[in-house]
C-alpha cells in the first residue's frame, strides 16, 4: 500500500503514540480519522492538523463502547468515503498488585480496576476491527491493513496483570484475526513497543524512569517517530502479516 492513497482511522490519537501517528500519517499524505474519549485533546490535534498534506477529521468516541464504536466507523467511513485502514492504539493502565499486605491485612485489586482495562484495551482492539473489517469486506475494500498497538508487558510485567493479559491477548487475537481476513486482502498486524517518551512516562519519578531506561540495551527511551517507523514499514509491505513487531531498544533480545 502507498501512504499517501490511505484512509485510517487511529483510535487514542489525542495524545501519545496516538497523536503522532495521526500527525506523521497527514504529513505523508495520507486522510485520517481520530478517535478518542478526549474532546478537548482531540481539537487540539485537528489545529496542530490543520496546515498538513493529508486530511484530518476528529470524533469523540469510548472504544469500549459496542454502539459509540459503530457510530465513530460509520462516521469515518462516511467522511472519507472509505477506509483501508485501522491503528488500534487507544490505552490505559490501572497499574496494581493482585494482592498486597495493607494495615495488618490483605489489600486486593478491585475488579473494577482488572476489568477496565481489559474493556479499553482488549475488547477496544476487538470491537474496532470487527467494524472496520466488515464494513471492508460489504464494501469490498482491499488491500486494507489494521494495526493493533500491543507492548512489551506482554510478556508480563509485576504490578501489570491486567495490562499484560490484555496486550499478549492483543498480539495472539492479531494471529488470529489476520488468518480469518487474508481471504478478503486484510491484513491484521501488531506492534509492540518499548519505554517510550510519551506524556505518561515523562510523569514518572525519575528514579522509576531511570531504573526503567538501565534495563535498555541501548540505555535511551524510545521516540514516537521511530515507533511511526514501524507503522510506515507494516502498511508500505504488502507480505507483513499477522506478526508482531517489537520495536524496544532490544529490551526483550
Amino acid at each position: 500500500m502507498k501512504i499517501n492513497d490511505c484512509k485510517f482511522i487511529v483510535t487514542g490519537a489525542a495524545s501519545g503514540l496516538g497523536r503522532e501517528f495521526s500527525l506523521s500519517l497527514c504529513r505523508a499524505g495520507a486522510s485520517v480519522v481520530a478517535v478518542d474519549i478526549d474532546q478537548p485533546g482531540l481539537d487540539t490535534l485537528a489545529i496542530d492538523a490543520k496546515n498538513l498534506v493529508g486530511e484530518l477529521y476528529v470524533h469523540r468516541a469510548n472504544v469500549s463502547r459496542e454502539d459509540e464504536v459503530v457510530r465513530a466507523v460509520e462516521k469515518a467511513f462516511s467522511v472519507c468515503g472509505s477506509i483501508n485502514g485501522l491503528i488500534n492504539s487507544a490505552g490505559i493502565y490501572r497499574d496494581g498488585l493482585l494482592i498486597r499486605p495493607y494495615q495488618g491485612g490483605v489489600l486486593k485489586m478491585p475488579l473494577a480496576q482488572w476489568k477496565t482495562v481489559l474493556d479499553v484495551d482488549l475488547t477496544g482492539t476487538f470491537l474496532m476491527i470487527r467494524e472496520v473489517a466488515t464494513q471492508m469486506i460489504e464494501r469490498k475494500i482491499k488491500p486494507g491493513v489494521l494495526i493493533n498497538i500491543s507492548s512489551i508487558s506482554r510478556h508480563g510485567n509485576v504490578g501489570q496483570a491486567n495490562y499484560s493479559a490484555a496486550k499478549s491477548g492483543v498480539v495472539v487475537d492479531t494471529k488470529v484475526w489476520a488468518q480469518e481476513l487474508a481471504p478478503y486482502g486484510i491484513r491484521v498486524t501488531a506492534i509492540a513497543p518499548g519505554f517510550i517518551q510519551t506524556p505518561i512516562l515523562q510523569a514518572m519519578h525519575p528514579d522509576i524512569l531511570e531504573e526503567w531506561i538501565s534495563k535498555v540495551p541501548l540505555k535511551r527511551l524510545g521516540e514516537p517517530h521511530e515507533i511511526f517507523a514501524g507503522v510506515r514499514f507494516i502498511i508500505e509491505c504488502d507480505y507483513f502479516n499477522g506478526r508482531c513487531l517489537d520495536i524496544d531498544g532490544g529490551l526483550n533480545m
